[in-house]
């Protein structure tokens, strides 16, 4: 972490903002980051938040626009991105040769597929780089472990699949949270009962599967005993394996959207 000692952040949204959060809160000085984003109105104390390009040199430079807004700052932003600098990007679908092609002259390019729960360190952080050798790879390992549980991954060609997992499951888990709660009230509970029971719900399962050696699949048949009212449930979730296939398409169509992102990307 301590090769990161001046970080550029382009863009400040929700997700860029989330990762701030989460260095912050794991100890990173606030002094270290550097935000430039004319719309966003503060930033934590201690940040210094700009409205254009400054000059300077950054250790790490972190692509937190939009994917359609790249196009916009690589003129300004592409003199600070020198040989000793690490540009990182969290833009879906911009892969490795279309950051080349706008940055030639950064010193290492590093892909990144964080979520939301960046902000409080329980994010999965899919990773892949360019230009780095095993102790760089180690410094950006250590820089993202406040964030959650950074994972490397074998080959570019995975970040769809990932972002589809990662990247987009959150907003699935939601829904199914959302349908729980709905459900129960259809059942008969108050509606804010029926909220704050099915998140205190996957609250716990979650951490409990989080902790336990058994398999998330395998925990599932340990709740449901024979002939049991849990059995009954999970009978309809099981039937022509139902919940499986819609779970498979979100995912297909997202990883497919990611692709397409990825071509729009090479083509400008």
């Amino acid at each position: 972490m301590d090769r990161f000692q001046n970080i550029l952040l382009v863009g400040c949204g929700n997700m860029a903002g989330a990762m701030l959060t989460g260095w912050l809160a794991g100890g990173i000085p606030a002094s270290r980051f550097t935000v430039v984003d004319p719309f966003r109105a503060e930033v934590p104390d201690g940040v210094r938040l700009l409205r254009d390009m400054p000059d300077g040199r950054f250790d790490a430079i972190l692509l937190g626009v939009k994917p359609q807004g790249l196009d916009d700052v690589v003129a300004t932003l592409a003199p600070l991105a020198t040989r000793e600098t690490v540009l990182f990007s969290i833009l879906a679908g911009v892969e490795f040769d279309s950051l080349a092609a706008r940055f030639p002259e950064a010193g290492a390019l590093v892909r990144i597929m964080p979520n939301l729960a960046a902000a409080i360190g329980k994010s999965p952080i899919a990773l892949d780089a360019r230009g780095l050798d095993e102790l760089g790879r180690s410094a950006v390992t250590a820089l993202m472990a406040p964030l959650g549980t950074p994972e490397w991954l074998a080959d570019e060609s995975l970040f769809d699949a990932v972002t589809a997992l990662a990247g987009c499951g959150p907003a699935f888990v939601y829904r199914f949270i959302d349908s729980l709660s709905a459900g129960a009230e259809a059942l008969g509970l108050e509606a804010g009962q029926a909220r704050r029971l099915a998140l205190a719900m996957v609250e716990g399962s979650a951490q409990l599967a989080s902790a336990s050696p058994h398999s998330p699949g395998a925990l599932a048949d340990m709740v449901a005993s024979p002939g049991g009212s849990t059995r009954a449930g999970m009978n309809v979730l099981d039937a022509d394996a139902a919940l499986a296939t819609v779970v498979l398409a979100a995912m297909t169509a997202s990883r497919d959207r990611n692709a397409e992102m990825a071509a729009e990307a090479r083509k400008a």
